[in-house]
C-alpha cells in the first residue's frame, strides 16, 4: 500500500481526485483505501511529497504483481489493477474482459489480410515486449494461409483529435484545453465546418498530470461524456456520435459551407426573394450583388458595404467571437457597416443571416433613405429555410491516434524493422479493435482510427501514463515466417473458437 505522511499532507485532495480506483478518501488528510494496488500515481503528483510506499506484510493476504505494463500493480485477492482490465481471482491474475474474436465485413483491397482473424480487445498484454504475443491465430482465407497477431498494447504515443461541427466560437487557434484545471491539449486549426481539438500526446501524458489527460483520450474513445474548457474560450461538453454542447447550449446544426459558398449555392434563391444578402460566418462573410454567383443571378451591387474585411468581391472575412454565425456581430443590423446612398434605393430589401440558417433579420431602406428592421417575408423566409434544411446534423467525432513503431513489435516478430516494413507496404494490415487504420507515410507505424469503427468500450489506459489499444496485426504466413513471426506460438482459429465457445465477447 501507500503510507501518507500526515505531518506534510496539505489536504489538498489532488490524490483523491486523480486516483484510477478511488482508493483514496479525505478526512482533513488522506486516507488510502483497501483497494489501493500501489499504481504509484498519487507519489508522482503528490505537491507535498507526503506519500510514499510501504512493503506488505507476509502476515497480510497475499498480493499479486501484475505484469501487463510497467506500473506493476500489487493487486490484492477479488480486486483489479489501476487499469481495472486484470483481476486477481484467487491469486491468479485474470483479464476481466472476454476476448473479442467478431470483427467487421470489409471492401477493402487484399481481402485476405485487409480484416483480422480476431480482435485484440480483452486479448490482455504480454508485458514485457520480449514475450510473444498473447494471441497469434491462423486461418485459411481464400486459399490463403492468414496470421493475425494481437495485443492490447500499452501506448505513451498516443492522444485522440476532437472534431467538433460547430460555427460557434469556441477560442483561439494553439488555446490550452483543459480537464478539470489542468492541461490536457490544445485547439489546433480549424477544418471545413468543424473546430479540432487535440488531446494527449507523449509529452502531454508523461508531465505531472498526464492521467488526466490519458483518462480523457480513452474516455472520448470509448463514446463517454467529457467537459472541456478552452482557456479564454468556451466549457464544451462532448460525446462522441452526440451534438456538442458550448457554453450550456447544444449544437444540432452543422454549416453548409463559408458565407461565400452559402450564397454561390443559393444566389438565385436569394435574388429571387431579396435585393441584398449578408451571410455571416466568422471565416468569410459573403455579400450577394457583389459576389461572381450574384453577378450571375442577375444583380448588381446595392450599396452595401458588410462589416467586416474586404478578401475578393464579394467575399469578407468575418471576425470570430460570440455572435451571429460565430462572427463578433452581436445583432444583425451590425452586420451593415454603411450604404452608399448614391446607389441604394428606397425599399430595397437586404438579408442577414448565417450559414445555418439559424438566425434571420430583413431590413429595408425607407424614403429618407434610414435603415429599417422589417418582418421577414414569405420569399426570405423559404430561402432561409432552405439553406438550414441544406445543413448536417452537427456532431463529435473523434481519432485516436497512436504509435506502435516501438518495442511492442518484438511480440509480434523477430525483426521488428521488417514488420514495419511490412505494414507501409501493405503486406500486413494493422488494424485497431477490428477497426481500418490510415498509416501516416514516414518511418515509424503511426496511425489513426475513426473511434466509432472500434469495437465498444475498446480502450483503457495505466497510470504510467499511457493509453492502452487493442492492436491486430495481419498478414499471410509465408510473410509472417519472413519476418521472424513467433510460429511455435500460432494457434488454429478453430481451436481458439472451440476454447471460447460461449465465452466469446461483444
Amino acid at each position: 500500500m501507500i503510507t501518507v505522511d500526515t505531518a506534510l499532507c496539505s489536504g489538498c485532495g489532488l490524490c483523491a481526485e486523480n486516483c484510477p480506483l478511488k482508493a483514496i478518501t479525505m478526512e482533513e488528510v488522506a486516507v488510502i483505501g483497501e483497494t489501493c494496488v500501489r499504481c504509484g500515481l498519487c507519489e508522482r503528483i503528490c505537491p507535498c511529497t507526503a506519500l510514499a510506499p510501504i512493503t506488505q506484510s507476509t502476515a497480510e493476504e497475499v498480493y499479486v504483481s501484475c505484469d501487463a505494463c510497467p506500473v506493476q500493480c500489487t493487486i490484492k485477492p477479488g480486486f483489479t489493477g489501476a487499469c481495472r482490465r486484470y483481476i486477481n481471482l484467487e491469486g491468479i491474475l485474470q483479464r476481466n474482459r472476454t476476448l473479442v474474436l467478431a470483427v467487421p465485413e470489409t471492401d477493402e483491397a487484399s481481402p485476405e489480410i485487409s480484416r483480422p482473424l480476431l480482435t485484440a480487445v480483452g486479448a490482455g498484454s504480454t508485458y514485457p515486449c520480449c514475450r510473444p504475443a498473447p494471441h497469434i491465430v491462423q486461418d485459411s482465407v481464400n486459399g490463403v494461409d492468414v496470421v493475425t497477431v494481437v495485443t492490447e498494447a500499452p501506448l505513451s504515443y498516443s492522444g485522440v483529435k476532437i472534431k467538433v461541427d460547430t460555427n460557434f466560437y469556441i477560442g483561439a487557434e494553439g488555446a490550452k484545453v483543459r480537464r478539470e484545471g489542468v492541461v490536457v491539449g490544445m485547439l489546433e486549426t480549424e477544418e471545413y465546418g468543424s473546430k479540432m481539438i487535440a488531446v494527449g500526446g507523449a509529452n502531454i501524458l508523461t508531465g505531472k498530470h498526464g492521467s488526466v489527460a490519458a483518462r480523457t483520450i480513452v474516455e472520448v474513445s470509448n463514446g463517454e461524456r467529457v467537459t472541456l474548457n478552452v482557456d479564454n474560450g468556451a466549457l464544451l461538453e462532448l460525446q462522441v456520435g452526440h451534438a456538442p454542447v458550448i457554453n450550456g447550449k447544444e449544437d444540432k446544426r452543422m454549416r453548409v459551407g463559408c458565407g461565400s459558398a452559402t450564397i454561390g449555392m443559393f444566389a438565385s434563391q436569394l435574388a429571387a426573394a431579396v435585393d441584398e444578402a449578408i451571410i455571416l460566418d466568422h471565416h468569410i462573410v459573403g455579400l450577394l450583388s457583389e459576389h461572381r454567383a450574384g453577378k450571375e443571378a442577375g444583380l448588381g451591387w446595392s450599396g452595401v458595404v458588410p462589416n467586416a474585411r474586404l478578401s475578393t468581391p464579394g467575399r469578407y472575412f468575418g471576425e470570430p467571437g460570440g455572435g451571429w454565425g460565430g462572427t463578433n456581430i452581436e445583432e444583425p443590423r451590425q452586420a451593415i457597416r454603411n450604404i452608399d446612398s448614391s446607389v441604394a434605393r428606397p425599399g430595397i430589401k437586404i438579408l442577414v443571416t448565417e450559414t445555418t440558417g439559424r438566425q434571420a433579420a430583413l431590413f429595408t431602406l425607407d424614403d429618407n433613405r434610414n435603415l429599417q428592421e422589417i418582418p421577414l417575408t414569405q420569399e426570405a423566409g423559404q430561402v432561409v429555410e432552405l439553406i438550414a434544411a441544406s445543413c448536417e446534423e452537427a456532431k463529435v467525432s473523434a481519432l485516436y491516434f497512436g504509435g506502435t513503431g516501438g518495442s511492442a513489435r518484438a511480440g509480434v516478430a523477430g525483426y521488428p524493422l521488417e514488420l514495419t516494413k511490412a505494414v507501409h507496404r501493405g503486406e500486413a494490415t494493422l488494424t485497431i479493435g477490428g477497426a481500418p487504420t490510415f498509416i501516416l507515410p514516414g518511418g515509424g507505424i503511426n496511425f489513426r482510427v475513426d473511434v466509432e469503427r472500434v469495437a465498444p468500450k475498446a480502450f483503457t489506459w495505466v497510470p504510467t501514463p499511457a493509453t492502452v489499444a487493442p492492436v491486430e496485426y495481419t498478414m499471410s504466413r509465408a510473410r509472417y515466417e519472413e519476418i521472424g513471426g513467433h510460429t511455435e506460438q500460432i494457434v488454429e482459429l478453430s481451436v481458439l473458437r472451440e476454447k471460447m465457445k460461449g465465452r466469446e465477447g461483444k
